[in-house]
């Protein structure tokens, strides 16, 4: 039988709200297990066991473009710092969205300014922006969902080559500075885009590898995906529990995943958020005696 995964948001708001199915299902599941690599966990679940993972980016710009001969590309994901008084953090909202002609406008004027670099900025049809190298990189990075409403230093590259990403990504500051686009941006009411989170790079594709199940949800990874039933499914839910995008997702995905799990139809429910995943089963129904607490407490 297959199995499902759910990934959403462990922020905790301001004023958090209670989520009645979502603490029924982790009141009955097993001892979490710790979380590294949750696309890497997720992908195990939909790919025959021999595939290996691809990188973030280089299956984005797979999904938008087709094959491309990318010595290494990582996503530039747009987002706004809040300087504080002697830190950087990402602000709670902070991974901004952009429109295709802002993207287009970014990708344009950043070619422009860093011409014979060795690295260019594409837009997507999705207008997910990507930096690409005309050399391969040794570093590792961190997703900007993780780091939202904390200080950016301990989660900036790391690496052989992080030097190479980090001063990149300091003078795309300085170039966003005082920008056009952030211009008609602030003359609409929206946040400044202060930064490119340079992330999720590897070596560009020739073809995605094949999965046995579906994705669905919002996630520039497993949005990249086509489905191929039958086989289990990954459901990313960028939202944070209780919130009213929430309950539409909730019970889009999660109430008809739990009504499978008691009919039999899938084996088991992986419940991920933060650096840790609970995993529910059919017969973890029967633990009625564990007592529900609000939801954030199971991911502290």
């Amino acid at each position: 039988m297959p199995d499902q995964y759910f990934r959403f948001s462990a922020r905790i708001p301001e004023h958090p709200q209670r989520s009645l199915l979502l603490e029924q299902l982790l009141a009955r599941a097993a001892s979490f297990a710790p979380v590294g690599d949750w696309r890497a966990d997720a992908f195990r679940l939909i790919a025959p066991p021999a595939s290996s993972i691809p990188a973030v980016a280089a299956a984005a710009l797979y999904a938008d473009y087709g094959a491309m001969n990318a010595s290494w590309v990582c996503m530039a994901t747009p987002v706004h710092y809040l300087a504080e008084m002697n830190n950087v953090r990402l602000a709670p909202e902070g991974m901004l969205a952009l429109g295709p002609l802002e993207a287009e406008a970014l990708a344009l004027d950043f070619n422009r300014v860093w011409g014979n670099s060795g690295t260019r900025l594409m837009a997507g049809r999705s207008a997910n922006l990507y930096c690409i190298f005309d050399r391969a990189l040794q570093v590792t990075t961190c997703d900007p969902a993780d780091v939202v409403d904390r200080h950016i230093g301990e989660y900036l590259p790391a690496g052989g080559d992080a030097p190479v990403l980090k001063q990149l990504m300091s003078e795309i500051e300085m170039w966003l500075f005082e920008h056009a686009v952030n211009g008609a941006r602030a003359a609409r009411g929206l946040p400044a885009i202060t930064g490119l989170w340079l992330w999720g790079g590897g070596v560009g594709l020739e073809s995605l590898p094949k999965i046995q199940g579906f994705c669905r949800g919002v996630d520039v990874f497993f949005n990249a995906f086509a489905a191929h039933p039958p086989g289990g499914g990954v459901i990313v839910m960028p939202d944070v529990p209780g919130s009213d995008a929430w309950q539409d997702a909730e019970s889009r995905w999660l109430t008809p995943a739990v009504a499978q799990l008691r009919e039999g139809a899938l084996s088991r429910l992986d419940l991920s958020a933060g650096a840790r995943c609970f995993s529910v089963t059919a017969r973890a129904a029967s633990r009625f005696w564990r007592r529900r607490k609000p939801w954030w407490e199971w991911f502290a």
